[in-house]
């Protein structure tokens, strides 16, 4: 792959006034010059004066009058989540690391995850969590590994869990567990053998859960390889929902063992070994090496760790 290298302007950064971003930021979330003014602590003029100097800046008009009050520009809306990120890492270079309370802390982690690990994770984590920590709070965000890398660069996340591969070397990774593929289907409308074979296997309707929504899946990659394939009737990227459907229809589903099987427990369906081969997958957490040594990610990072040590085992994303 070729990387294109951006050699920094320092002339022109030197020129930039950092607080233009800053207001930017502030007017793009009020989406009003007078309410971003009184957020900023300034006047209207001065804030006028600001989106008039960035207009210039950025060559856009960055917001727009509406009936309603103010809309921001196509340009405005895709600079938003960027500047947001840039925003919080130049605040986090320039702030003196502190000591961090989690009795103590008032604090949001932006969580990206699958909504399986939300189902298999966070109730642990909050149960935890308002012993240990009782005013850290979590902004949960949907992520696949096609995005993920980009929404830790803009701030969108802080850590991500999910099956994710290496990053780039700003990027930091650690395995959490492995885990295997399972068939999950209800054995009131399915009668069928255990374990399953390919025969029967093929011939069964499929439900898919996929974070990027397309048509095709590991099992699809396996078939492929046997000259086989499968009839999938739907796909999703909402893992729990999957149980639903299988509770009234006769199709079957192969998900990762940890979430098939608390499925098929409180729901009383049944798990079986898939009749092909299926490749391991590493669960990990990713995270931006700028939050490395920030005291309050490092403590969050370590207490996933001890949970999943503490036999959290049961939480992990479909596929």
């Amino acid at each position: 792959m070729i990387r294109l290298i951006v050699d920094i302007d320092h002339v022109h950064l030197a020129r930039l006034d950092l607080n233009l971003l800053v207001s930017l930021e502030v007017l793009l979330d009020e989406q009003s010059v007078t309410r971003a003014a009184r957020r900023m602590g300034i006047t209207q003029s001065a804030m006028s004066h600001s989106l008039s100097r960035l207009r210039t800046i950025f060559g856009d008009e960055l917001l727009t009058r509406v009936p309603q009050g103010m809309r921001p520009t196509p340009r405005a809306a895709d600079l938003h989540e960027k500047l947001r990120g840039v925003l919080k890492q130049v605040q986090e270079l320039t702030m003196r690391p502190r000591d961090f309370d989690p009795a103590t802390a008032d604090i949001l982690f932006t969580l990206g995850m699958a909504d399986s690990s939300e189902v298999m994770m966070m109730p642990r984590m909050l149960a935890r969590f308002q012993i240990e920590a009782p005013s850290v709070r979590f902004l949960l965000r949907n992520v696949d590994r096609q995005r993920v890398l980009e929404d830790l660069d803009s701030g969108r996340i802080d850590l991500a869990i999910g099956l994710f591969e290496d990053g780039k070397q700003h990027h930091k990774r650690r395995v959490l567990l492995h885990d295997h593929y399972m068939c999950i289907y209800n054995p009131r409308l399915l009668d069928l053998p255990d374990p399953i074979g390919l025969e029967d296997y093929i011939r069964l309707p499929h439900l898919l859960t996929s974070l990027v929504e397309t048509p095709v899946g590991v099992v699809d990659t396996a078939l492929a390889k046997l000259s086989l394939s499968r009839r999938i009737v739907m796909t999703s990227p909402r893992f729990s929902a999957i149980p639903f459907v299988l509770e009234q229809a006769p199709v079957i589903a192969t998900m990762h063992s940890r979430v098939a099987s608390y499925f098929a427990e409180t729901m009383k369906l049944r798990v079986c070994p898939p009749p092909i081969e299926l490749p391991d997958v590493p669960i990990s957490m990713i995270w931006h090496s700028s939050n490395d040594n920030v005291p309050a990610h490092r403590w969050l990072r370590e207490q996933i760790v001890a949970i999943r040590s503490g036999g959290f085992g049961q939480w992990t994303p479909g596929g």
